[in-house]
């Protein structure tokens, strides 16, 4: 479970009249269990890729095959829960409810599937506790530290058993201290639990700690 083909993708954005290229025929094979950094200056195409392998966008050309499934024709309800069961978002931003506890924030991808109450709790909890935050569960996000509220983003992203863990500069507003606590729990996911893991990273520290690191460079990749 994990394996990614992206067939020849290309991505044309409209902005009014123009047309504005960000990915060109690109291929990627990414096998089940891999650790993958993806480089390159900004505005090449790095969080688009990402964007496209989790089904948040959709190609203009080509295709993406998650585990055999080609997610480029899925829609609407379909990849939503598609989206739900397979892909785990981590982003730069921890994207956390104020208003919500570390618990609450972790259950909410859990509400859009059919389970009771009581397994949902149990199951944020699980989540937490693998990444060492079982002692915080009633904390509201203003009481953690950036690293710790990372850290309750990765629980949320992990809740659903994901096969796959996208990450978006998930180091890049934490200092040095907390990015390296971060990049080891991804580490562990990907070799304990064996999460495939696609990290885009513009810092080459986050990138080292990766199995394999993919440039990327207007629209072209390259190893």
């Amino acid at each position: 479970m994990g394996t990614i083909a992206v067939r020849e993708v290309s991505k044309v954005y409209k902005r009014g009249a123009e047309s504005v290229p960000v990915l060109s025929g690109l291929s990627l094979d990414i096998t089940s269990g891999d650790y993958v950094a993806l480089m390159g200056p900004s505005g090449s195409g790095k969080t688009t890729l990402l964007n496209l392998i989790g089904g948040i966008d959709q190609p203009t050309t080509g295709s993406i095959a998650v585990d055999g499934t080609d997610i480029s024709k899925l829609q609407g309800r379909e990849l939503a829960k598609w989206r739900a069961s397979n892909i785990g978002f981590i982003f730069q931003l921890y994207n956390l409810i104020p208003v919500l506890t570390a618990l609450q924030n972790v259950e909410l991808p859990l509400l859009l599937v059919k389970m009771s109450g009581k397994e949902r709790k149990q199951r944020a909890t699980t989540a937490l506790e693998l990444v060492g935050l079982g002692d915080r569960l009633s904390h509201y996000p203003r009481q953690l530290s950036g690293g710790q509220e990372q850290r309750v983003a990765i629980a949320r992203a992990l809740v659903s058993d994901p096969s796959i863990l996208l990450a978006d500069e998930p180091t890049g507003d934490l200092d040095r201290k907390s990015a390296d606590e971060i990049l080891g729990l991804l580490e562990r996911l990907n070799t304990e639990f064996k999460k495939t893991v696609v990290m885009v990273t513009h810092d080459p520290h986050a990138a080292e700690r990766a199995k394999r690191l993919v440039h990327l460079e207007k629209g072209d990749l390259s190893e």
